[in-house]
């Protein structure tokens, strides 16, 4: 089935999401491999028309249930459940307060063997340089051992993106010297970093990380290839530029890359638009994963459901069928690393 760009959501009606999720399942795909989901959200944002505006850990339950060996998760920041006072700098750690508050839930054993939320990666502000240091250690006290990372977004472009802010950082972030005193004090306290920015900025990621290799680093969505959408260039050459800086990124050993998140960018679907299944999703997607795991290795990749957030495209087992379908002819150690072996190892789970 030839599937038209537009057909991949970031805006869309309730209804919409909800067709999407609720169409024809297919069968899942070995059903006892296991499964680390390094990559979802949680939150609850009263008032919101969204179908998917009420996100806790029953409904990501409801999720993990679909059919597929799901073992564990990390809860990724989202922005949700800050702190409605307070210096601003510690608002965040309300986030931290309510992933902590589910993943005690999921660890109760009350809802199921599933280690729900067995890692956290929150959010502290990098730009404020070295003070940064003393928030995260607030947010490792409230979190204990199950706090892992920060991811800090670096995400800026000067091509416009309908229904998406295009600035949320300012431009070359990853190089100023401030920001640069706030992700040092990360390898002290153990703690990883994720970032999400576009494939453009990738030569200055790999400058982050050649400046500090001691610091794991995760790069959110392969980089976001598929913003590629709304690039007046053609697909062709921006996608070349992309696998070009993806293999000189693969140079620094800290990095590692999650798959995934690549139902997130494009232009709205249009009423009719047929849904991808399994197969149209892997033949889509698969050059990307695949150039991505060229260059880094099954050890330094793992998939990722970025879930609710590619709700709109496709349910949670049809993305775990997608990376499967993907993945058909990889050794069974392979598929046990992109699976959950390289998130086990990234976010230090005790699993």
């Amino acid at each position: 089935m030839q599937l038209r760009r537009r057909a991949f959501l970031t805006t869309a009606s309730a209804s919409a999401i909800a067709n999407s999720v609720l169409a024809a399942e297919e069968p899942i795909i070995e059903p006892d491999l296991p499964i680390i989901d390094p990559h979802h959200h949680m939150w609850d944002r009263p008032g919101a028309t969204s179908a998917f505006s009420h996100f806790l850990l029953p409904d990501l339950l409801e999720q993990l249930n679909t059919g597929h060996k799901i073992i564990a998760t990390v809860f990724i920041e989202a922005g949700s459940m800050y702190r409605a006072d307070g210096p601003a700098e510690l608002r965040s750690l309300g986030e931290t307060e309510f992933a902590t508050g589910q993943a005690a839930m999921s660890a109760s054993g009350a809802y199921g063997p599933i280690k729900a939320v067995a890692g956290i990666v929150g959010n502290v502000d990098l730009q404020l340089g070295a003070r940064a240091g003393e928030i995260m250690e607030m947010h490792m006290r409230i979190a204990g051992a199950r706090f892992k990372g920060i991811r800090y977004n670096y995400a800026h472009t000067d091509v416009p993106m309908p229904g998406r802010g295009m600035n949320p950082k300012p431009a070359h972030l990853l190089a100023d010297p401030i920001f640069r005193q706030g992700f040092a004090q990360l390898a002290p306290h153990g703690l990883s970093y994720d970032g999400t920015g576009y494939d453009p900025q990738l030569p200055e990621l790999v400058d982050l990380a050649r400046g500090f290799p001691e610091t794991t680093i995760v790069l959110n969505h392969a980089s976001m290839p598929f913003m590629m959408g709304f690039n007046p260039r053609p697909r062709a050459d921006v996608f070349k530029t992309w696998a070009r800086d993806m293999r000189l990124l693969a140079t620094c050993a800290n990095v590692n890359v999650k798959l995934g998140g690549f139902g997130l960018p494009g232009p709205p679907a249009a009423a009719g638009d047929p849904k991808p299944g399994a197969a149209d999703l892997a033949a889509l997607w698969k050059p990307y994963i695949e150039t991505s795991i060229d260059a880094f290795g099954v050890d330094r990749c793992m998939f990722e459901s970025n879930y609710p957030s590619d709700a709109p495209v496709c349910s949670y087992r049809t993305i775990w069928n997608v990376f499967k379908t993907i993945a058909a002819k990889a050794t069974p150690t392979e598929k046990a690393a992109l699976f959950g072996g390289t998130a086990k190892r990234v976010y230090r789970l005790d699993i």
